[in-house]
C-alpha cells in the first residue's frame, strides 16, 4: 500500500473497447491511483499513459514487478488473458479483468488454479449481475415463484457487423484466434453468464452459427440451445446484425412466467405466478419496486481488497462462463450436439 493509503493499479492494455471506461473508474476512485500502463501496442500504450499522466512500461514482466503495483486491470485481447492473469496471480497482484476470462476451459483452469493458490482478490466484469431487474429475476427463481424452470429464452444483439464497428486497434474483435469467437463470444457473454447463473450446470448443447454480413471472418449471428442438468432448456440468441427490435429475456416455469424487456423509462418486468393469487384473481403484475442495484464490479473489487468486504462474482463464475461458451462454439463448429 502506498503512503497515501491508495491502491496502486496497473492498467494492462487498452485493446478492449471498454478499457477507457475502467481506467476512468480507477482514476475517479478515491482509494485508487493509476501507477502505470502496459500495452502490447507500444504506440497505443504510450498515448494512454500520457493521457493518464503515468509511465508507459513496454515490458509486461517489468510492469508486474513494479513495487507500487498491487493490482491490475486487464483489457488485453482475450487470447492474451491466460498468460497475463497467471503471471499477475503468481506475483500476488489482485486482478480485475474484462470478460471472457479466457478462450478455452483448459486456459481458464490454469487461471483458476493460480488465483486460488495466490489468495488474491479476483473480479471479472459481468455488469448484468448488478442490475435491479436481473437481481429480481434471480430472487423470483430462488423463491420458487415460477415453480420448476422449464425454458429460458434470451436475445442480445446490436449492429456491430452491419456498421463495421471494429477496425484498427479493435480489429481483433473480428479475429477468432485473438477473440475466441465473434458476436456470441463477445456480446453473448452477458446472457450466457446470466443463464448459467439462473439455471445451473449445463448437460449438452446444439448450435447454429453463421457469418451473415461478411464484415469479419467470424460468427455474427448464432443461436445455441442448451439442456441443463435440471432438465431446463435454454435458448441463447446473439447477433451483430440486428438493426431494430427487442432484446428480451423470458423465463418459463411450471407455475409462472417472467419477462424483461427494454422500455423508454427503464426495463419493463412482467411476472405471473400461480403462487401470487389475490382473492382468487390471477394475472400479470409489473413490479414497481425492484432490488437496489449492486455496487459496480470495480467498486466491489476495490472494497474487497482494501476493506475485506465480500464480492458477488468470483473466479468460479468466470470459469463457468468459459465452459459454456466453449461448449456452444464446439457444437457449432463440429455440427453436432456436445456434452459437458
Amino acid at each position: 500500500m502506498s503512503e497515501d493509503g491508495k491502491l496502486g493499479v496497473a492498467l494492462l492494455s487498452f485493446a478492449h473497447v471498454h478499457a477507457g471506461g475502467y481506467a476512468d473508474q480507477v482514476r475517479a476512485h478515491e482509494e485508487c491511483r493509476i501507477v502505470l500502463v502496459w500495452d502490447d501496442d507500444a504506440e497505443r500504450g504510450a498515448q494512454q499513459a500520457e493521457k493518464y499522466g503515468v509511465p508507459f512500461i513496454p515490458d509486461l514482466d517489468d510492469a508486474l514487478a513494479h513495487a507500487d503495483v498491487e493490482a491490475v486491470v486487464c483489457n488485453a485481447p482475450t487470447a492474451m488473458h491466460r498468460d497475463i492473469l497467471v503471471k499477475a496471480a503468481n506475483l500476488g497482484k489482485h486482478i480485475f479483468t474484462e470478460k471472457s476470462l479466457t478462450i478455452t476451459t483448459d486456459e481458464a483452469t490454469e487461471v483458476l488454479q493460480a488465483v486460488e493458490a495466490s489468495g488474491i482478490k479476483f473480479m471479472i466484469s459481468l455488469p448484468s449481475r448488478m442490475r435491479p431487474e436481473i437481481l429480481f429475476a434471480k430472487k423470483v427463481i430462488d423463491d420458487g415463484l415460477l415453480g420448476e424452470i422449464t425454458t429460458m429464452r434470451t436475445r442480445i444483439a446490436h449492429m456491430a457487423a452491419l456498421d463495421r464497428w471494429f477496425s484498427g486497434g479493435t480489429a481483433w474483435f473480428g479475429d477468432q484466434e485473438q477473440a475466441g469467437g465473434g458476436a456470441f463470444f463477445d456480446l453473448g457473454c452477458h446472457r450466457v453468464d446470466i443463464m448459467r447463473w439462473f439455471l445451473g450446470e449445463p448437460a449438452s448443447v446444439v448450435t447454429q452459427m453463421t457469418n451473415f454480413s461478411n464484415a469479419y471472418d467470424i460468427d455474427d449471428n448464432m443461436v445455441s440451445v442448451v439442456t441443463f442438468r435440471n432438465r431446463a432448456i435454454g435458448i441463447l440468441d446473439v447477433s451483430w446484425v440486428h438493426r431494430y427490435g427487442p432484446n428480451p429475456l423470458e423465463i418459463y416455469g411450471t407455475d409462472g412466467y417472467l419477462s424483461i424487456e427494454a422500455a423508454p423509462n427503464g426495463p419493463r418486468v412482467q411476472l405471473i405466478s400461480g403462487q401470487l393469487k389475490t382473492n382468487g384473481i390471477l394475472g400479470y403484475i409489473a413490479p414497481t419496486t425492484l432490488p437496489a442495484a449492486l455496487p459496480s464490479a470495480m467498486h466491489q473489487w476495490v472494497s474487497a481488497i482494501l476493506h475485506g468486504t465480500s464480492m458477488t462474482i468470483n473466479i468460479y463464475d468466470a470459469y463457468n462462463l468459459v465452459q459454456l461458451l466453449e461448449g456452444c462454439y464446439n457444437a457449432g463448429r463440429q455440427g453436432h450436439e456436445v456434452t459437458f
